[in-house]
Formats: structure tokens, C-alpha cells, sequence
């Protein structure tokens, strides 16, 4: 017994050593470690800090290079604006251009048949005109309207239904229109038009007034109180007139009576009837167009007007085979 708690004793004393040695060194090394901390802080600040620097300036760097860029971008922005209203500019000169060449192709692409029918349309005395002017013996006189040739199988009236012309030269108009009547002895179809366009009968819309004493006693009727809106412009008159009655093979003319016109271009207006009252191989037109003038505007002092109207219709009736008669009285 008594040995073994020598021997137990003996164990416990150098366990003991061996648990204060360790705790020696760890005290040891934590001192070592202390000494060299401070070193090691201000090192890492040091290099934290220059980290930071290298960071901000690189942001600085970035945030220029975003501002050059936003003001390229905007600039880049207003070169697209500018790119694409140029490109729907040249887009619609483009398809004016096809229009026009699409017109052009068409005209260009009559065949021998269809010129032989603009050729049968050229304004003269036809076969069937003659035929019916066979027996006929007018006075010498009565054979022109005021020097307007009489060649037509068909005529249509285009006339001014503005106030100047009905509160003014109407009794001259109704007078006119009935020379111009009387000097055909028989035609195959009449019609009778405002400047407007619109019918003087809205039953024979679009289709001839056969002619016979009856019908031209009630157009001159009808036209003593006939006032329909007008603006005094004859194009819409012209066209409606062209574009509906005309018909290849056909003697057609077209009188258009009027005072003034207040608006618009001659040269405009003289081509838009050229591309309607289109030329065969010949330059014949397919219809005649007269013009006659009352002077109502120059009896009002609005001369300028009056002069425009005669600058168109003789523009109009120069071009299109026909005559232009300016009266110089009311009477």
C-alpha cells in the first residue's frame, strides 16, 4: 500500500510540470505576438488605405467616362432622329417618283388598238356629224359660238354658279347657253354641270341627257333659278366631266363659262387637266375644252380675279384644242 501511493504521488507531481510548462509557453508566445501587433496594424491600414485611393480614383475615372459616354449617346440620338426623318423624306420622294413612273409606264404601254381609239376620239366632224349637219343651213354667222368651232357630237355645260354670276350676268348666261344650243342642230348626248361638279338633273347623274327641243326648254328652265354651291374654281366641273362622259371613238367638248378665279395655281391647274385630258400620238386631246368669260369682275373693280380666270381658260382652252371668249359687256 504504501508504495503504490509513492508511486501515484510521483505521477501527479511531473503531470503538474508538464501543465506549467505549457501554460509557460503559451504566456511566451503571446508576448512574442504583442510585440509585433502594432507593426502588423499600421501595416495593413496602410495598405487598406492605399486600396481605397486606388478604388476612388478608378470610380472618378468611371463616372468620366459615363459622361462622355451619355453625351455620345445623345448626340448618336439626335444623328438617328435626324437619319430617320431624312429616310421618310427620301421614302415619300420615292413613292412620288414610282407615282409618277407608274403613270408614265402606263401611258407608255397603249397598245395599237387603244391609240386607234384615240385617233378615232380626235376632235372633227365625224361621219355621223356630218350626217346630220347634211341638210342643215345655218346662217353664216350662227355657225360658231362667239368663234368657238361647232365639231361635237356630245357637249357638257361647266358652269359658274357663284354669287357674282348668278346675281350678275345670269340673263347673259341663259342667253349664251342658248346660242350655243341653238347652233347644234341635233347631238347624240347633253349634260350640264356646275363648276362643282354637281348635276344640274340629279336623275341623269353619270349618263347623257338624251337631246330633243323638250329636254335643252328644260335646261334653260332649270337654269334660270339653278344655284348650287360654287367656289368658282372649273376643275372639279372639268374632271367630272372627262372622267365620266368620255369614251373612245367619241366627238366631245366641254364649255366652260365663268367670271373669276379667286385661288390656285394656272400652270398646276393646266397640268392636272393635261394628265386627265390626256394627248394621243397626234396631240390630240380626248375632248375639247371652250372657255367663255363674263366680265362681272371687272365691272366690280376685282380685277385680278378676272384676269386669273382668263389666264387659266385661255391656258386650258390653248392646250386642249379649244377657244377661250372673253365678253367685254353685259349686254
Amino acid at each position: 500500500m504504501r508504495r503504490r501511493r509513492r508511486d501515484m504521488e510521483t505521477f501527479n507531481l511531473s503531470f503538474l510540470d508538464a501543465i506549467t510548462c505549457g501554460f509557460g509557453a503559451v504566456i511566451l508566445l503571446l508576448v512574442l505576438v504583442k510585440i509585433y501587433e502594432p507593426l502588423t496594424i499600421e501595416r495593413s491600414k496602410t495598405e487598406v488605405e492605399a486600396l481605397l485611393a486606388a478604388l476612388q480614383e478608378e470610380l472618378f475615372e468611371i463616372r468620366g467616362e459615363t459622361t462622355v459616354l451619355n453625351r455620345d449617346m445623345v448626340t448618336v440620338d439626335e444623328q438617328l432622329s435626324e437619319t430617320k426623318d431624312l429616310l421618310a423624306r427620301l421614302r415619300g420622294e420615292l413613292s412620288k417618283l414610282r407615282g409618277q413612273f407608274a403613270a408614265t409606264k402606263d401611258d407608255a404601254a397603249i397598245d395599237d388598238a387603244e391609240r386607234g381609239e384615240l385617233v378615232a376620239a380626235r376632235q372633227r366632224l365625224t361621219e355621223e356629224m356630218q350626217r346630220l349637219l347634211a341638210n342643215y343651213k345655218p346662217p353664216e354667222d350662227d355657225t360658231t359660238v362667239g368663234g368657238i368651232p361647232v365639231d361635237s357630237e356630245y357637249i357638257v355645260f361647266v358652269i359658274d354658279t357663284s354669287g357674282s354670276m348668278f346675281q350678275g350676268p345670269w340673263r347673259l348666261v341663259l342667253r349664251k347657253v342658248q346660242e350655243a344650243l341653238a347652233v347644234y342642230p341635233r347631238v347624240k348626248g347633253i349634260q350640264v354641270l356646275n363648276d362643282e361638279g354637281k348635276y344640274m338633273f340629279s336623275t341623269y347623274a353619270g349618263r347623257w341627257i338624251p337631246d330633243s327641243e323638250a329636254a335643252r326648254r328644260s335646261i334653260i328652265s332649270r337654269l334660270a333659278g339653278w344655284n348650287p354651291y360654287s367656289d368658282s374654281s372649273p376643275v372639279e366641273g372639268i374632271t367630272e366631266a372627262i372622267n365620266t362622259f368620255y369614251e373612245p371613238g367619241q366627238s366631245m367638248s366641254i364649255y366652260v363659262f365663268g367670271d373669276d378665279f379667286p385661288r390656285g395655281s394656272v400652270e398646276a391647274v393646266a397640268r392636272y387637266i393635261s394628265r386627265i385630258n390626256r394627248a394621243d400620238e397626234f396631240g390630240n386631246r380626248l375632248v375639247r375644252i371652250h372657255g367663255v368669260g363674263f366680265p362681272t369682275q371687272l365691272v366690280g373693280g376685282r380685277t385680278a380675279n378676272a384676269l386669273q380666270f382668263a389666264n387659266l381658260m385661255r391656258t386650258l382652252c390653248e392646250r386642249n384644242g379649244g377657244t377661250f371668249v372673253a365678253l367685254t359687256t353685259l349686254q
